[in-house]
């Protein structure tokens, strides 16, 4: 089992604890087979609320998915502990957000889409629905005064040990 690390790098204005909403938060993922190197054309989705059965009564994953050209079941988890914010000390930096136990397939694209959370880094306004679909967010907080944003998202998948 391979654990992969998404990692984001982005520039956060005025705003922290960007996060995402809640366990049914939708992790948008491209797969690749390890064994035959097939990737899927569509976005697969996985939560923490979702699981499917191993085959063989072998437990739970998140995802479980056949390959369609050599037809091994593979599996991504979510490891839950690892769900990380991406704080304003974080800004301008790689971050690892989540962590993926991979059997059998790795994450080779992720689509950042709706329900991130964050909150106005002087005064706590919550901002519950950032959409990241452009790599990009604005909004403004009333309470400071200020502009607030995500800017130049951007991600890669790294090894975890």
């Amino acid at each position: 089992m391979a654990k992969i690390g998404l990692q984001f790098k982005t520039e956060l204005q005025n705003i922290t604890n960007l996060k995402p909403d809640g366990e049914d938060f939708r992790w948008y993922l491209r797969l690749k087979c390890i064994s035959c190197g097939e990737e899927t054309h569509e976005f697969q989705y996985l939560t923490l609320t979702e699981n499917s059965p191993l085959k063989g009564g072998r437990g739970q994953a998140s995802l479980v998915i056949k390959c369609k050209l050599c037809s091994r079941e593979n599996s991504i988890d979510i490891l839950k502990d690892s769900i990380k914010p991406y704080t304003a000390d974080d800004s301008g930096h790689f971050k690892t957000m989540v962590v993926f136990a991979c059997r059998g397939v790795e994450p080779i694209d992720f689509s950042p889409r709706v329900a991130f959370v964050a909150e106005g880094a002087e005064s706590g306004t919550k901002f519950p629905e950032v959409e990241l679909t452009q790599g990009e967010w604005s909004d403004y907080d009333e309470k400071a005064s200020v502009l607030v944003g995500v800017h130049d998202l951007e991600h890669k998948f790294i090894t975890v040990k």
